[in-house]
């Protein structure tokens, strides 16, 4: 099963809907160009991971690496509606001491006005 995308943009950020696996190889190139090219549009992302079925050690280096980039050019990355296996790896991990993990996109979205203003 590959990876399907589709973006939004609300109130200067990007959300991607992501749907599918995030396995190293194809799906986690696809990612990375598009996340890449999005960051030259705005610094503010969300990875919604709601339909995201699988993620395999790749796809887990992948939104690491995503991260890092984000946060190389001033931006951030946050994650918001993980399902349970995707909520689960990154219990596992500790990712979830590395990215803002929200229930919602518009949490995320939020999150991040509300971090514009208090600046």
């Amino acid at each position: 099963m590959a990876l399907n995308t589709t973006t939004s943009r609300s109130d200067g950020v990007i959300v991607v809907y992501l749907s599918g696996v995030i396995f190293f190889g194809e799906e986690s190139a696809s990612l990375r160009l598009l996340v890449k090219d999005l960051l030259n549009k705005s610094r503010q992302i969300v990875l919604d991971l709601g339909k995201v079925t699988h993620i395999d050690s790749g796809g887990l280096g992948t939104l690491v690496g995503l991260y890092a980039s984000a946060r190389k050019v001033g931006g951030d990355i946050k994650l918001a509606n993980l399902g349970s296996h995707a909520h689960e790896l990154l219990q596992i991990t500790k990712l979830v001491t590395v990215f803002e993990v929200f229930n919602k996109a518009e949490d995320a979205i939020a999150s991040f006005n509300r971090a514009a203003t208090a600046t």
